[in-house]
């Protein structure tokens, strides 16, 4: 006699048209978001909700689906809203959302073996390889971030430049008797810094060379430093050139860094999380000229193409070198003859991960529905809106254009004339406060030059030209709202800073 599994649905029936509710429920809300608040702040109430003890008994699914469009759903970043900008967050395509529930429904883990959800990934790999222009002979790897896959391109490096090769493995940095440097701009990702910890590389030991006037790498510093580094007896182990920094949307000259990498005997990374997809567009070849022959390109496929979190891909030039850097065996996963443990590669002697999660199929669905000429086009619009943007800042007298990339990176400012420089941050701070707050607009902030700015990133797919123009209305409204209230009372009189304290 077989009783029901206790953790299935008791009444499938109930099961389903809570499904077809959810559903309908999402297509609401996503047809919605423009008239929605981009973010706003989490009441305490609900916070309550979140400090409660675990439950010792369930309830009724369909209460915890109530409770979840209470306190969860009126809540988010708001990444997917239309105006947000902030960051380098992606907008999520819909249908995606359908690979991962249906990943999550057939619960595959995709370290090795042979099955369909493994053959997804392999082609979801070659595909990103022909949309980035990547030879089909290398490899790769989907990961959950690019910080991920910084540890993974650079232990890959690790082992393929270090003297004594695949050793290191088993030997380690220290008593391999090598002290490894890495060298990239000072605008590279700070994930880059965790990877050298992680690796036993040490922070100190990544050179973070400076910057020209438009955030690209001094290519004579980066000489000189590696040079004063073979001198001091270390070994020069990789160069990381950014497509695409943060900050400013910064595009290193990728091809002079590639030469240099050539020359200097150095695996040569590029850190492509966003900015690497400008290579779906023709009129960006020349910007990124140099990226499809480096060793190793991290791109973020839920940055720039949209997807949802979480789906990013490494890709290597050579096949093997993943293998070479993470393979390992046991008993349990040794190969057979015939079944699944017949299956020639594993993906987890790519990378870290044993257990991975099917993050390929929202891609394949994504992909296959739209077609990637359809995310060529998004990427081109961003890139047009960010010009109008630019365009319009230029035009306002009241407003600094302080940094423009050739991608899809802006940062300005409110500006006054004879506003002390401390004045002219705390308005701005202000300013970004009550886009943000009041839930009108989602920039975020960094600072250039010791200028406190708003940045705008348009990884979004739902954006148009009038949320900038919107935009900008706002800024110079409230920005003359606290001009004047700064020149009225001082700082006293100022808004809060950008973070609500």
């Amino acid at each position: 006699m077989h009783t029901d599994p206790p953790l299935d649905p008791a009444d499938w029936e109930e099961f389903r048209a809570l499904g077809k509710r959810i559903v309908d429920d999402i297509a609401d809300h996503l047809a919605g978001l423009r008239e929605r608040p981009v973010w706003q702040p989490v009441p305490e109430d609900v916070r309550a909700s979140f400090r409660t003890g675990l439950p010792a008994k369930g309830m009724p699914m369909a209460e915890v689906y109530e409770e979840f469009r209470t306190t969860v759903l009126p809540f988010p970043r708001g990444n997917i809203h239309p105006r947000f900008w902030g960051w380098a967050n992606g907008s999520g395509v819909p249908v995606a959302a359908y690979g991962d529930l249906l990943a999550s429904v057939i619960n595959c883990t995709l370290g090795s073996g042979g099955n369909a959800a493994m053959m997804v990934e392999q082609q979801v790999i070659e595909w990103l390889q022909q949309a980035l222009h990547w030879p089909a002979g290398g490899s790769g790897l989907l990961t959950s971030g690019a910080s991920m896959g910084q540890v993974t391109a650079l232990a890959a490096a690790r082992v393929a430049k270090a003297p004594s090769g695949a050793a290191i493995r088993d030997e380690g940095t220290v008593a391999s008797g090598v002290q490894f440097t890495v060298y990239g701009s000072e605008e590279t990702h700070h994930s880059v810094d965790k990877a050298v910890e992680l690796l036993g590389i040490g922070r100190r030991f990544f050179r973070k060379i400076p910057v020209d006037r438009d955030f690209r790498i001094d290519v004579g510093a980066l000489r000189a430093t590696i040079r004063a580094d073979r001198e001091a007896g270390l070994h020069p182990l990789c160069l990381i050139g950014n497509a695409g920094t943060v900050n400013t949307g910064a595009v290193d000259p990728l091809r002079t860094l590639l030469e240099i990498a050539r020359e200097e005997d150095l695996w040569y990374h590029v850190d492509g999380a966003f900015g690497a997809f400008a290579q779906l567009l023709p009129s960006h070849h020349a910007l990124l000229d140099g990226l499809a022959e480096a060793d190793s390109l991290v791109c973020d496929l839920h940055k720039w193409l949209y997807m949802p979190f979480d789906v990013s891909c490494v890709l290597t030039r050579s096949e093997g070198v993943l293998e070479a850097a993470f393979s390992s065996s046991a008993d349990y996963i040794s190969s057979t003859a015939g079944g699944p443990s017949a299956y020639p590669f594993a993906f987890s002697d790519r990378g870290i991960e044993q257990s991975r999660r099917f993050r390929a199929l929202k891609v394949w669905f994504a992909l296959k529905t739209h077609g990637i000429g359809t995310f060529a086009e998004a990427v081109a619009a961003n890139i047009a809106q960010v010009a109008h943007l630019a365009a319009r800042v230029e035009a306002a007298a009241d407003l600094e254009l302080v940094a423009r990339s050739d991608l899809n990176v802006a940062c300005f400012r409110y500006v006054w004339p004879g506003a002390a420089p401390g004045a002219a941050d705390r308005v701005n701070r202000g300013i970004l406060n009550r886009l943000q707050t009041e839930g009108l607009a989602m920039p975020s902030h960094t600072v250039l030059d010791g200028k406190f700015v708003i940045r705008v990133a348009d990884n979004n797919h739902r954006t148009d030209v009038t949320d900038f123009d919107f935009l900008i209305a706002q800024v110079r409204a409230i920005g003359a709202e606290l001009r004047a209230a700064e020149e009225d009372t001082g700082p006293a009189g100022t808004a809060p800073p950008a973070d609500g304290r």
